[in-house]
């Protein structure tokens, strides 16, 4: 089973509890002579995706990010989930679940997430960077660039971004724009050790 199966499992089970522990809450005792399978049919669809517990979106988005920072991932992803049921197209969950989903490993079903959290937040440099991330893990050098082009033309000041770019760039094989990305990312942070690393090895292999 993948991580991801066993993050769905996890939110699967979550959601039939919750939603499980809050019907028997709502529940009012029945005569069961007089209430018959139509009306408990009619009652079962009444109860929305907000059924699933008392938490608003944004609170349910807050305990999420305290699981995740404990690196419990399933119950972030579970959280996320009824938060984006309770909310949906909201891109700010959704890049959540893509980053979780991608976390864990599973880059196809993050992609999904990041394309349709950025259908919603076209303007949004971080999910371009962490698509660009995708694409280039997936030897998609000319998707992953596109997405890296996009994020600088949002915020051209952004080290990370040029240093993701530098990456991209040494894996194209194109070093002395590699480089170049490199020492960017260094002028706008001088302490960016990693992109340090990275110029360095450029140069010890000139």
């Amino acid at each position: 089973m993948t991580v991801f199966q066993l993050l769905m499992l996890g939110a699967s089970a979550f959601f039939a509890f919750k939603i499980y522990e809050h019907i028997q809450t709502l529940q009012e005792p029945q005569d069961s002579e007089n209430q018959n399978h139509d009306n408990q049919e009619s009652q079962e669809e009444s109860r929305s995706a907000n059924a699933f517990s008392t938490f608003s979106p944004e609170a349910l988005v807050q305990k999420a990010d305290t699981a995740f920072e404990e690196e419990d991932f399933v119950r972030a992803l579970a959280l996320l989930n009824e938060a984006d049921a309770k909310e949906p197209n909201n891109s700010e969950i959704l890049f959540k679940i893509a980053y979780i989903l991608q976390k864990s490993g599973d880059n196809e079903e993050a992609i999904k997430y990041y394309k349709q959290a950025l259908e919603l937040d076209k303007e949004n440099e971080y999910i371009h960077n962490s698509m660009a991330s995708i694409y280039r893990i997936n030897g998609e050098y000319t998707s992953a660039k596109i997405h890296l082009k996009a994020s600088l033309d949002i915020d051209s000041e952004n080290p990370i971004t040029y240093y993701n770019y530098g990456n991209l760039l040494v894996d194209m094989q194109s070093y002395e724009e590699a480089a170049t990305m490199y020492e960017k990312a260094i002028e706008l942070n001088p302490d960016f050790v990693e992109a340090r690393d990275e110029l360095e090895k450029l140069d010890n292999e000139k």
